[in-house]
């Protein structure tokens, strides 16, 4: 792979592509955008034609009669036309495509950008899964209505549940409603690699159409991912070729067996490895969560890109040593420990940590969360975990008191989640199996955890690859060694804060 992983993509261009691209853009560009606005805005009142008049009981069921066999071919070649308009003159379909009782729903990978939409045009507009809060954008609103998506708010749980009831209801419908499709990785890659599948287009345990998108091109220009190339500029460099392969290929039916059926998760990775070695990529266990990319282990969401290391590389960039961080983490976990103050805003974290520039602190604070504050629990606990400051253990039994709030000597379940995710500087949403392996008699207590994360492979795996110092932090500890402190044989500092730090809870 030419990036670290599949949520960063850049195009490559040479100075002679860049000229082109000059060239053939202040051309190609303004005139292609012109023709997909026109097309795009011509949909508009034929998807108004489709629902108009209907009441909400009708919408609620599929849309048949003239409004069917009319309406949707119109849309459907206005929609090939705002396609065409962008320069992707043909699409090579390979494969035939299932009826609605062979597979009620296709599955689609990879996803690269919203480009990709290209493949409801092969799909005869097959009925998609969107955010509700797209409803509200104007033409695309009424393009969801004409195509009865689907709808689901990512913020609303509710919302979540309701989809999934009626996703169920559809494809179980026995060809009563129109075909589905959608994109199980939930996200746009680089296409190096197929990330996980996530479960909704398998809840249902009905049969499923893979389908593979290729763009056989000499300049891939159409991804837009988490980092690199933005969706505009995407776009650009699209609509300044002469024209944009696109490669369709519908694969067999895949019908699940009894145990995938049952088991939505293994359907979907079973899928997910059957079309990467179609595609001759990876089939990952790298997901998106919160925004966050990160791989699965044991349960565990791991982040790709871990905070606590970018917010230590810029802590020593803006000239913290380390005698100054180290007090600075347990100034903060001692006033996390007293409950007072756990969100400290940019101000208060550039206070505590005594920095120049604040801009550093705006900069740490996105790490972890987009408003501008961090919780101090996640900050210190996972800054500390990757310092090389303290040991694994005093580190752990910091986190196990600072998170049983009630002092009972063990942690729920939740409690758990948010130590794990205070140590890993993310959010972890699947702990449950940490808990039932930690847990003795319904009981989770330090000892176990610890037992269970120092023993267990995938999670020892977790503690030697995530919460350990690693040798981009040796400039730092070269910087204490200066200052007179010593370095022990696994490479871990031992100051006078943290001989205060292990004193203090061992």
């Amino acid at each position: 792979m030419d990036f670290p992983h599949p949520f960063i993509h850049a195009v490559k261009l040479s100075r002679a592509r860049r000229i082109r691209g000059v060239i053939l853009g202040s051309v190609l560009f303004p005139l292609r955008i012109v023709f997909c606005a026109f097309f795009f805005l011509l949909m508009w009142p034929f998807a108004r034609l489709r629902v108009a008049g209907l009441s909400e009981e009708d919408r609620s069921r599929p849309i048949t009669g003239w409004r069917r066999w009319l309406v949707h071919p119109i849309v459907l070649l206005l929609s090939r036309a705002v396609f065409f308009s962008l320069g992707f003159l043909w699409v090579e379909v390979k494969g035939r495509m299932a009826t609605r009782k062979e597979a009620p729903v296709l599955v689609v990978a990879p996803h690269s950008g919203f480009l990709d939409m290209l493949v409801l045009c092969p799909a005869q507009l097959a009925t998609v899964v969107s955010r509700s809060e797209n409803t509200s954008l104007p033409v695309i609103g009424d393009l969801l209505e004409f195509n009865q998506a689907v709808l689901v708010s990512r913020k609303d749980p509710e919302s979540r549940k309701k989809a999934v009831s009626q996703l169920t209801e559809r494809l179980t419908s026995d060809g009563y409603w129109p075909q589905m499709l959608m994109f199980p990785e939930g996200t746009t890659t680089n296409g190096h690699a197929l990330i996980k599948f996530k479960p909704g287009a398998f809840l249902a345990g009905v049969p499923v159409q893979p389908v593979l998108l290729r763009y056989p091109n000499k300049l891939d220009t159409v991804r837009w991912t988490y980092k690199g190339t933005t969706w505009y500029e995407a776009l650009w460099h699209t609509a300044s070729q002469f024209y944009t392969n696109m490669t369709v290929e519908f694969l067999p039916v895949y019908n699940p067996s009894q145990e995938e059926k049952n088991d939505p998760n293994l359907y979907a990775d079973n899928v997910q490895k059957l079309m990467a070695k179609a595609l001759g990529v990876p089939a990952t266990d790298y997901v998106m969560e919160g925004g966050v990319p990160t791989s699965k282990l044991g349960g565990l969401s791991l982040p790709l890109e871990p905070p606590a290391r970018t917010a230590l590389s810029l802590l020593q960039k803006n000239g913290l040593q380390a005698a100054e961080l180290e007090a600075a983490l347990v100034q903060i976990i001692d006033r996390c420990q007293s409950g007072v103050g756990l969100k400290a805003s940019v101000d208060e974290l550039a206070s505590v940590l005594g920095l120049t520039d604040k801009e550093t602190a705006v900069d740490v604070c996105d790490l972890y969360s987009k408003d501008k504050t961090v919780d101090l629990r996640r900050f210190s606990l996972s800054v500390a975990a990757v310092s090389g400051f303290f040991s694994f253990k005093s580190l752990l039994q910091t986190a196990f008191i600072m998170f049983d709030q009630e002092g009972r000597g063990s942690l729920s379940a939740e409690e758990l989640s948010n130590l794990m995710a205070a140590l890993l500087g993310v959010p972890q949403q699947s702990t449950a199996k940490l808990y039932a392996e930690a847990s003795r008699h319904g009981q989770l207590t330090e000892e176990n955890l610890l037992d269970v994360l120092t023993t267990h492979p995938p999670y020892q795996r977790v503690v030697n690859e995530y919460l350990q110092a690693d040798e981009a932090l040796s400039h730092l500890q070269l910087t204490s060694l200066a200052n007179g402190k010593a370095v022990n044989n696994n490479g871990h500092m031992h100051s006078n804060g943290s001989q205060h730090y292990n004193k203090k809870f061992e």
